[in-house]
């Protein structure tokens, strides 16, 4: 599933080319998880501002001539990708969605069809409020820091891994990016969320936030068929310590990285370098 770092990657690799854009066309395909909820006609004319991300969403903010403004919100899912192009050619039997403009045209290609395109009058009304409402804050956000996370993991019996997956206290720490930033704070990933002490929230909040730089300067990763919009893939996979890596040996003390199951999701973790 594409997470935060492949859903910037991909904002950035368009959102310069599409901003100021005239909507000409709206196409559907398929039905994705829910409904679009406008007609796609009433949009032409409309023009593009600039591309937002929210969490794993994006969001296209579209203004008209007479003052009216709306946007539509888009989730990549567990196999989504989109692609701008000045002609993307006829749609293929997994491309749900095209927007096109005066720039070129916006394709979301969806093997899976878990994503989703939404409209919405703002981002808080709407379908789109509904799906963003309960998201934590954003991990390179000011407010962000060790005791933000320590007063809101207190009284939590829920394991941290699953606690960072939950993603009402920050965004942007999927299952690959959990397990790298849990590695490098020497935090064991099975540990009661409520347990973590001050210092080692603080230095949790600064793992996380290194590991999701880096996998954004990376690319993001492309585990199975991530491309951004230029249709470029990432390599953080190739760049991570314990993601993946069950049976081999730790790059920092030699111990083989085991692999549990935590909330039907694999977590990979060194025994020796994150006790309990």
């Amino acid at each position: 599933m594409p997470e935060l770092p492949e859903v910037e990657v991909t904002r950035l690799s368009f959102a310069d080319r599409i901003e100021g854009a005239e909507v000409l066309a709206l196409h559907l395909g398929k039905p994705l998880r829910w409904p679009l909820g406008i007609d796609g006609d009433d949009l032409r004319g409309w023009r593009v501002g600039v591309v937002q991300r929210r969490g794993k969403y994006l969001w296209l903010p579209l203004h008209a001539s007479d003052g009216r403004c709306g946007g539509l919100l888009i989730h990549l899912g567990m196999s989504g990708s989109l692609s701008f192009s000045g002609r993307a050619g006829e749609a293929g039997p997994h491309d749900h969605f095209d927007l096109v403009t005066s720039r070129g045209v916006l394709r979301l290609h969806d093997p899976r069809r878990f994503g989703a395109v939404v409209w919405g009058e703002s981002q808080a009304t709407g379908m789109p409020g509904k799906l963003l409402a309960g998201l934590g804050v954003e991990p390179f956000d000011e407010v962000l820091n060790g005791r933000y996370v320590h007063e809101r993991l207190k009284g939590r019996t829920v394991s941290i891994k699953q606690a960072l997956l939950a993603g009402d206290i920050v965004v942007g720490a999927g299952n690959i990016y959990a397990c790298e930033a849990l590695f490098r704070a020497g935090i064991n990933p099975r540990l009661a969320a409520g347990k973590l002490s001050l210092p080692r929230c603080d230095r949790l909040v600064s793992e996380v936030q290194g590991v999701l730089r880096q996998a954004m300067a990376l690319g993001g990763s492309s585990l199975k068929d991530f491309k951004d919009a230029h249709g470029s893939q990432g390599h953080f996979q190739l760049a991570t310590a314990v993601y993946g890596r069950e049976g081999e040996p730790c790059r920092t003390c030699g111990t083989l990285i085991k692999r549990v199951v935590q909330g039907q999701r694999s977590t990979f973790f060194c025994p020796n370098c994150q006790k309990r």
